[in-house]
């Protein structure tokens, strides 16, 4: 073998040696062009194919967004096809968006979105066609049961008859099916859930009636007996025709408390109650009423009613008029023969008479309106009480100052509502909660005085607070006034006795030149000659020359023998 590929070797090398440059690329372009073209055909074969999620494509635009808005929701992978075709990524997928749109009957008219086992053979005998049928719809209703988010697992038993030539003879196609919930799951308690298990069920089996569909669980318990739930109905409609009385009743207290709170304040409306008398009744009414036929219609410019009215118009008329005058003649019998007219009538004969007769037929036309209601939810009759506090008024003196009763609280007058806002009170009430008289309701709007005691007492406690705070305040402001008064006087006081001990000391100290010059100048008189010394002559110096600062500058002088006082 090792030899032959050794020949098969070198005989390619010499025919590659011996190919022109043109044969050589054409020769690489047919061995590039295949190992691409095998990685095409490669790569299409491996890519996943989609998996259509209904078999016919959807022409209606309107439906075609709901089922996508529907699972955009449900977050689920898909495309749509240029020609409208849902295509999941994956078989799976695929049956779990069949399950949901089954579930919220959002599968087109006409579309059947299980695919059936196609099996084509000429051997092939109708019965075997029948339990391949039979085979491919439990087998793909399974499928789509088990693709439910609350189901774990589920067996389906379908029974379907051979057709009957008469109708009547027919049996019903019935189906079983068992399931066993997920661990968490409340499809047991949950009817909306098993109700779209129910239609599942009843769509995936042609003919299938929904009296013939049972549903249990793994302990035999039958999911879709909902007779034995209109108890449980009947109290769940009670509950939410409670709860939309409770919601009317809201409705119009919020009305009321916004029609009286900006004119009383809200602290003075009170709603002790309103109660709303509900008609439930499931009903068709058909009426017909007949009214006249406007010719002229009113002239909304003019201030007046120009209408004019007919009650009817003629659509036909036929009359009928007869007359007959002459002898009255009775008929005998043929010639020879009596006749048979009654021996009273005979005595008529030869009597001229008169017959008149007229018939009048008048067809008139009329407006005639029929009109077919649905029975809703309507209110039948509405009891409200509202009750309006008046206002509680401080009393004041001739100071303008607010009066006090001897245990410090603030003396109050009660000032009543008058009747005149009692009586647009009520039209407020009437007119928020839609008040008829000939459906009979009850609007009471009455003046209470509301028990005010804690509130007063709050305020008081208040009151008496702001006025101890204002009287310490005024006495903190007289204290700091005398505390400054004190000290203004303390400040003069000194300053006073400080100017008078300056003049003092100048005093002494101009007593004490006087004498030095006294002295000097009676030892001039007497010449007497006195050797000074040189210290002595710069003491006599440094005094003359303080002499003189003392006179031009007597306040620097002052505080300078202040400080040697104070000094020594």
């Amino acid at each position: 073998m090792n030899e032959w590929f050794k020949k098969m070797a070198t005989r390619v090398r010499e025919l590659w040696k011996k190919w022109t440059l043109v044969q050589r690329i054409v020769l690489i372009s047919v061995v590039v062009g295949a190992v691409v073209g095998i990685g095409l055909i490669f790569t299409i074969n491996v890519s996943p194919a989609l998996v259509p999620i209904l078999t016919q494509p959807i022409t209606d635009e309107t439906q075609l967004n709901r089922i996508v808005t529907r699972l955009d929701q449900e977050g689920l992978a898909y495309s749509v096809s240029a020609d409208g075709r849902l295509l999941a990524q994956d078989r799976p997928t695929a049956l779990e968006a069949r399950a949901i749109l089954v579930r919220e009957d959002l599968v087109p008219t006409g579309t059947d979105p299980w695919e059936l086992f196609d099996i084509d053979r000429w051997t092939i005998t109708d019965f075997e066609r029948n339990v391949n049928l039979r085979r491919a719809i439990t087998s793909q209703l399974e499928q789509h049961i088990k693709a439910l988010a609350d189901v774990d697992n589920v067996t389906v038993s379908l029974v379907i008859p051979e057709d009957s030539l008469f109708a009547e003879d027919q049996d019903p196609t019935t189906a079983a099916v068992t399931i066993i919930p997920r661990p968490g799951s409340d499809i047991r308690e949950n009817r909306q859930k098993v109700e779209g298990l129910e239609k599942l069920i009843q769509f995936a089996v042609p003919g299938l009636q929904k009296e013939n569909i049972s549903i249990t669980d793994e302990t035999g318990r039958i999911l879709n007996d909902f007779l034995a739930l209109q108890d449980f109905d009947q109290l769940e409609l009670s509950r939410r025709e409670l709860e939309l009385k409770r919601s009317l009743e809201r409705q119009y207290v919020a009305a009321i408390r916004s029609a009286l709170g900006q004119i009383f304040t809200s602290r003075r409306v009170e709603i002790p109650n309103i109660e709303v008398t509900l008609d439930m009744g499931n009903r068709t009414i058909e009426k017909e009423e007949f009214s006249p036929i406007v010719t002229v219609v009113d002239n909304p410019l003019t201030p007046f009613d120009e209408t004019e009215y007919v009650l009817n118009i003629t659509r036909s008329n036929e009359t009928f008029a007869e007359a007959y005058q002459g002898t009255g003649f009775n008929p005998q019998g043929p010639p020879g023969q009596e006749g048979q007219t009654p021996p009273a009538y005979q005595d008529l004969e030869g009597i001229v008479g008169s017959y008149t007769r007229e018939n009048i037929v008048t067809n008139n036309e009329i407006n005639r309106t029929l009109t077919t209601e649905q029975g809703s939810p309507a209110v039948q009759r509405i009891s409200v009480a509202v009750a309006l506090d008046g206002v509680w008024v401080r009393e004041y003196d001739g100071n303008g100052r607010v009066r006090t009763n001897p245990d410090g609280s603030i003396v109050r007058t009660y000032v009543p509502i008058t009747p005149e806002q009692l009586g647009a009170a009520q039209e407020l009430v009437e007119s928020a909660v839609g008040y008829s008289r000939i459906r009979g309701d009850l609007v009471t709007v009455r003046n209470i005085q509301f028990d005010r005691t804690v509130e007063h007492r709050e305020e008081d406690l208040e009151f008496q607070r702001q006025q101890n705070v204002q009287t310490i305040l005024l006495w903190v402001m007289v204290s700091l006034a005398s505390l400054l008064a004190l000290f203004i006087v303390f400040r003069l006081i000194t300053r006073e006795i400080e100017r008078r001990r300056r003049l003092r000391e100048e005093e002494l100290a101009r007593q004490h030149q006087a004498m030095r010059e006294a002295a000097l100048r009676s030892a001039e008189e007497e010449s007497a000659e006195v050797e000074m010394s040189v210290e002595d002559r710069a003491r006599l110096e440094m005094q003359e020359n303080a002499i003189n600062i003392a006179r031009e500058h007597p306040e620097d002088v002052a505080q300078l023998i202040r400080g040697w006082l104070i000094e020594e």
